[in-house]
């Protein structure tokens, strides 16, 4: 196997895995999605320094940059997936060229 072969092996095992990894955040998220509605942890001292608000605001910002996340992590293993394809055709174009220069 070419080292282009066992690149393209390498990829094609990474991608799945990748496409898996938002399934181990989802519940977390939503725990976490949750908890930013219900932040009664900062007591009256959050209320009085409005820090509530902000703590709310921030744990959204930071559940939607995680939701975006999951997209790139979705459009990252569909890139390596077409990546592993090219390697294979290429690695099959470079075999038969070698192939054909040994019979002329």
């Amino acid at each position: 196997m070419s080292d282009l072969g066992k690149d393209s092996e390498s990829i094609a095992k990474a991608a799945p895995l990748l496409r898996k990894a938002p399934h181990h955040i989802a519940k977390p998220l939503s725990d976490f999605k949750a908890a930013s509605h219900d932040l009664s942890a900062l007591g009256a001292l959050g209320a009085l320094m409005s820090a509530t608000d902000d703590v709310r605001e921030g744990m959204d910002t930071l559940s939607k940059l995680a939701k975006d996340l999951v997209g790139e992590w979705h459009g990252e293993a569909k890139l390596m997936t077409d990546l592993s394809e090219a390697f294979d055709v290429l690695d099959l174009m470079i075999e038969a060229a070698t192939r054909g220069k040994k019979q002329g």
